[in-house]
Formats: structure tokens, sequence, C-alpha cells
């Protein structure tokens, strides 16, 4: 039977502003990594990259999370203790990609280096670098996978656009405006979601990126239309829960459900069929790096640079499916299980 494995169970409890040393030697270098949360599996995983290289480097490494998605004072928070601590250097995912940029610019004028990790600031350029996946890239994957999976019946498709949070961030704004892209959907404003005209997108709905936000959010859609047979999900948690709600209605064999993010649990459930297709990111990498940059910055002053031809650099990305079709590259799961969110 399939089954929608549970990121939750994954995740360590939400942390407010408490901020917890990794095992680094102490150093007069300090970092410091602020995520969305501490429950998604992404961000565990991305803790996990800054916390390994941060012990490799001797960097003494503090590490503050949201209590839940889109918790942007306890971001504010964290950001004023990791300037108050004199560290070098801050990686963070923002929560509010716009709200976050006063106290970013305060940090940037104090002499730390802001490096936005997976989710970029709004304007890019109020970080000092960004090392992301291009998200825009990742749900026009997904979109054109899903397009050339239904063949001749994405003419006439019924769409659920299961979205993030109603600040709508950078990263949702991406991945969101890539889908409709992909699957040949007029978008209008690149930078808004829901302005779109085309009557197979049934809605939007947010999910906070859970597996409760996808079950209601996708709960939501179905009253509006019975016959949805798409689901676009912002990350596999959403992914989840859209699929629980799906099979609460005995629907889920009828409806096509993509992702992105690519966690070992999500590429499981491609697997299992919950998921047909994800596009799969690098978060270990990105903190990775991060943290490396955060050392050259202390060392040399030295700023990262951009990957050629983009604002921002690009850590990769691969949709991942066991049902490739034409004209979208892809790898299978097996590769997916060895590269997740390595």
């Amino acid at each position: 039977m399939k089954k929608a494995l549970l990121g939750a169970t994954l995740g360590a409890l939400a942390l407010s502003l408490t901020a917890l040393p990794s095992p680094a030697k102490a150093a007069d270098i300090g970092a410091c990594l602020v995520t969305k949360t501490d429950i998604n599996p992404f961000f565990v995983k991305m803790k996990e990259g800054a916390s390994a290289k941060a012990e490799e480097l001797g960097i003494d490494l503090s590490t503050f999370a949201g209590k839940v998605d889109g918790d942007h004072e306890t971001q504010v928070q964290a950001i004023e203790s990791c300037i108050a601590s004199g560290a070098k250097g801050i990686l963070i995912t923002a929560s509010d990609t716009k709200a976050i940029v006063p106290v970013v610019k305060k940090a940037r004028d104090a002499g730390l280096l802001v490096i936005a990790l997976d989710t970029p600031l709004e304007p890019i350029d109020a970080a000092d670098a960004t090392f992301a996946t291009d998200n825009f890239k990742a749900g026009e994957l997904i979109g054109k996978w899903a397009a050339a999976k239904l063949g001749d019946k994405a003419a006439d498709a019924k769409i659920a656009m299961l979205d993030l949070t109603p600040s709508a961030p950078s990263v949702d704004v991406l991945r969101d405006q890539g889908f409709m892209k992909g699957f040949g959907i007029d978008i209008k404003d690149p930078n808004k979601i829901g302005d779109e005209d085309d009557d197979r997108v049934v809605g939007h709905d947010v999910t906070n990126g859970n597996e409760e936000g996808g079950r209601e959010a996708m709960e939501n859609l179905m009253q509006r239309d019975s016959e949805i047979n798409v689901v676009y999900t912002i990350n596999e948690p959403a992914a989840a829960g859209a699929y629980e709600a799906l099979k609460a209605f005995g629907m889920q064999d009828g409806v096509l459900i993509v992702s992105v993010d690519g966690g070992c649990p999500g590429v499981e459930n491609v697997k299992d069929g919950v998921i047909g297709a994800t596009s799969q990111q690098y978060p270990l990498l990105m903190a990775a790096k991060g943290i490396e940059a955060i050392k050259a910055w202390a060392d040399s002053g030295e700023k990262p640079q951009n990957t050629d031809g983009l604002n921002f650099y690009d850590t990769g990305v691969n949709l991942v499916t066991d049902q490739p079709v034409d004209g979208v590259p892809s790898i299978d799961v097996a590769e997916g299980m060895d590269r997740c969110w390595g």
C-alpha cells in the first residue's frame, strides 16, 4: 500500500531563539545558521552540512530556527544575537525575504558576511551572496514533466497549486511560476503568484511547507473542483499531506503530484508512487559552501562569486523520477537516493 512518509517524524522539535553550539572546536571565527524551521528535513540536512563543515574548519557555529515556517520575528532576533556575539558571518533561509532586509543590512554594516541559502532575499543583492537551487528551473522541470506525462490530456488538466506562505517569499514565487511556464501556462507578472488567467488552474492555497498544511490546502481546493488531476506542491512534506487528503477520498491513483526538494523521504515517495516526480536540490552543499565562504571572508575579506551568467551561486538541480519523458532530463530513483540532499 502506498504510504506518504511523514517528514515531521524525521525532524527535531522547532527551536526558538536559543542558539545551539555545534561540536566545532573553540575558534576565533564565529558563524550563525538561521533556518526557517528545524522540523522540515530539508533544514535538518542543511544544519548537518553546516555543522560538519564548521567542525572541519574549526569554526564556532551557532544555529537558530523559527518555531514554524513564516516565523519572521524569531529570525530577526537571531540575527540581532549573531551581531551581538561578534560572529563573522550569517547563513540564512529567510521566512520573509523582504521584511528581513533591514536587519540583514544592520548585520552587513557591522561587518558580517550574510549569505542567503536556498531562498534569495528581495532584492537579491540585499545579501552579500546567495547559494541556492535555481528554483525557477526546479519548478519548470516538474511542470514540463507533468505536461509531457499527461500528453494531450494536459490541455484539459485541472491543476491545484499548493504554495508556501501568505508572504510569498522568493522561493515560493520562483517555483510556482517555473511550474506554470513548464506546464505551458501563460505567466503574467513573474513576481506574483495567482495572477494567471488559465482556466486549468483551479486555485492556489498555502501549506506552510508541512504535511498538515498540504492536507488542508488539498481539501480546500478539492471543494472548489473535485476533478483535480494535477497537484503542484512547494515541497515534499506538503506533497505527503496532499496525498493523504486525496487518499481519504479514494482519488490518489488518478492524480499526478509533483514537488521540489529531493530529500530521501521524498525520493522514497517517488519510488512508492506518492509523488510522480520531484526536483532534487542539495542543501548540504549549500550550507557547506556557505561555511567555507565565511571562513574565507574572515581570513582574507574575500567574498564568494556568482555562477557565470547568474546573480547567485547555483548549487544544482535534478529531476528525479522512474517515469522519464522525452525532452526532460532526469535521474532515476536509485540515483536520487544516492544523492538525496548531498
